[in-house]
């Protein structure tokens, strides 16, 4: 098991703000911490870092939640802030976001690797300066369509019967997220990958 007294973690959820994106596949990030939030009794309130935060006492470490203010593409501008200021090295956040790649209910974790065509976790790689940061993918499916622009794809809203397989997902988000603290990503990737309800 992971000591968990080595300094702190920080877990991100990518998101547009706003209303009008609350909804969308792009916010699945949100809706984890949003759960995180609830599941630890830790408010994410905080507005500072372009992002809303919370801070929480996760067994003997300082955890941090962040929902970036910054809209989709300028994600790690929030997110290289707030782990500079506390000192929070790549291998120490965990992202959990949107995969048009997986279908809704799925998810996959990784340790690190390139940003797969998403702008948010580009930004990020940008700004840290590294791959290596451990995330959480959160199915969201593939274009309905072909020709369809994959912007309008990742700001549409789910049907009925994907928003409750999402639900299940983003739960098991969350708990993906905490078990990479306290056994690693191979633990917490061979519980999860590919799990569905």
């Amino acid at each position: 098991m992971f000591a968990k007294n080595q300094g702190a973690w920080l877990i991100v959820g990518l998101g547009n703000p706003g209303r009008e994106y609350e909804k969308t596949r792009h916010n699945c990030g949100f809706r984890a911490i949003d759960l995180l939030s609830q599941k630890l009794g830790c408010k994410v309130d905080r507005l500072k870092f372009q992002g809303l935060y919370g801070q929480f006492n996760y067994g003997g470490s300082k955890l941090f939640l962040l929902k970036p203010q910054t809209y989709m593409n300028l994600s790690g501008k929030s997110v290289l802030q707030l782990s500079a200021y506390f000192n929070i090295p790549p291998q120490r956040i965990i992202v959990i976001f949107d995969d048009i790649s997986l279908e809704p209910g799925r998810l996959r974790i990784r340790g690190d690797g390139s940003a797969g065509g998403h702008n948010g976790i580009k930004s990020l790689i940008s700004e840290l300066g590294s791959q290596a940061f451990p995330r959480v993918k959160v199915g969201v499916g593939a274009k309905a369509h072909p020709e369809q622009d994959l912007a309008d794809w990742v700001l549409s809203t789910f049907s009925a019967s994907e928003e409750k397989a999402l639900q299940s997902a983003l739960e098991r988000a969350a708990d993906a997220a905490l078990c990479i603290i306290d056994r690693g990503v191979a633990e917490a990737a061979n519980r999860y990958n590919g799990s569905q309800p």
